[in-house]
């Protein structure tokens, strides 16, 4: 049975410490947003919920292009929360949409606000706290475009610009981690 470090560090090192997710996810927004900049608040909608159908698959081909597994140990525990807290996504997915119905510039500070959330549980998954100022910043950016009143583009490119950051951020911690654990090998 793996313990609790290391099932984290199997997490960290199947998926890159999480940063291909994070970018996949930050460029997937950045779509969304061109798209309502382009077509229409519908169609960014769905470009961020169609796109992101393919974060998990796109950041686990990313891992192995990596030379990572892309995919966790299946006796690692951790797994079924990373899959667990997908269960938020669907929840935030139904309600943004659905509010999205009465005030459409809500969508994506709602979304902003679900995987804020969803993010901070990734601390627990890699054993980074990155993840809670991740999460804290996206919830946050949430919070300051409902009571700004921002434009329904607005959130689309607060998410797509903030995971980008922090997909850089996370690449650089996790090449620093191994090349720690590296030198502690030799």
């Amino acid at each position: 049975m793996m313990d609790f470090k290391q099932a984290q560090n199997d997490m960290h090192t199947s998926y890159v410490g999480g940063a291909t997710g994070i970018l996949v996810s930050g460029l997937v927004w950045c779509m969304a947003g061109t798209a309502a900049l382009l077509y229409s608040n519908e169609i960014s909608m769905l470009a961020l919920f169609f796109g992101g159908m393919f974060i998990h698959p796109l950041a686990m081909l990313l891992s192995k292009i990596l030379k990572r597994s892309g995919s966790h140990q299946l006796e690692n525990p951790l797994g079924k929360l990373a899959l667990e807290s997908t269960i938020i996504l669907f929840v935030g997915l139904f309600i943004a949409f659905a509010v999205a119905k009465i005030q459409t510039q809500w969508f994506y500070p709602i979304m902003l606000l679900i995987i804020g959330v969803r993010y901070l549980i990734f601390n627990t998954l890699y054993g980074n706290k990155t993840y809670w100022v991740l999460g804290a910043i996206l919830m946050f950016s949430g919070m300051l475009c409902i009571l700004m009143g921002y434009s329904f583009v607005v959130g689309a490119f607060i998410g797509g610009i903030t995971e980008l950051l922090f997909s850089v951020v996370i690449f650089k911690q996790t090449r620093a981690l191994d090349l720690k654990i590296t030198s502690q090998v030799k």
